[in-house]
């Protein structure tokens, strides 16, 4: 591994730990011995690079720092042309059109050699499976990022219908449904909203009072728990 390739490692690893993190936890990741992780700590920091952190306190990459130009192995081109073809397929347009357009932008700003490993991947996606769905996901997206409640009326396996104002935090995609992940006042708990079976969706200005990580955080930790709509 050139020494490039080591630094650009040690901003990839720092950025995956939120918290600060030992130099002897990156070392050993990082497969290095600790002085080299001192010197190439020490060689970012006089680069720009946003490190906080000293030996025996630990380490933390300040958030929003970009390196460019960008560079990825073989395999991390392929996942992101792979991931990028799958949701290019599926019916949101709204995210299907900003999947190729983030593909566009990581090109743009690839070396040459890496932009035509990208252009010639041969990772194909299939035809998606026919998913219904009645209400426009890009709004269910929206109030997501926005925090903000939503209200539709919503019909069970068995066709009984009820009315839900919920506080929405995850969207799963599935090959035929998708699946709204949300904070329920009616049952007061954690329930899952199949897409098709939701009609007369109504958006709100009311932000729910509780922060979407957080609700995530506790869905996360009842998932070996039975759950109904």
């Amino acid at each position: 591994m050139s020494r490039s390739e080591r630094l650009l490692d040690l901003i990839q690893t720092l950025r995956r730990h939120r918290r600060p993190v030992s130099g002897q936890a990156l070392a050993d990741e990082l497969g290095i011995s600790i002085r080299t992780l001192y010197r190439d700590i020490a060689t970012l920091q006089g680069q720009g690079a946003p490190i906080d952190g000293e030996a025996g306190l630990g380490y933390v990459l300040k958030p929003g720092f970009m390196l460019p130009p960008l560079m990825f192995s073989d395999e991390e081109i392929e996942a992101i042309v792979l991931g990028s073809r799958w949701v290019a397929k599926q019916p949101d347009q709204r995210l299907s059109a900003a999947a190729a357009n983030a593909l566009a932008k990581i090109a743009a700003v690839l070396p040459d050699d890496l932009r035509e490993d990208l252009d010639a991947s041969t990772l194909l996606v299939g035809p998606p499976a026919a998913a219904i769905e009645g209400i426009d996901l890009g709004l269910v997206r929206q109030a997501i990022r926005n925090e903000r409640k939503l209200g539709f009326l919503y019909r069970d396996a068995g066709g009984a219908a009820s009315e839900r104002v919920v506080w929405p935090f995850a969207l799963g995609f599935f090959d035929k449904v998708r699946v709204v992940v949300a904070w329920c006042e009616m049952r007061q708990d954690f329930r899952h909203f199949r897409a098709d079976r939701i009609s007369g969706l109504n958006t709100t200005d009311t932000r729910y009072p509780r922060r979407r990580q957080a609700l995530l955080k506790d869905w996360r930790a009842t998932l070996d728990k039975p759950r109904g709509s």
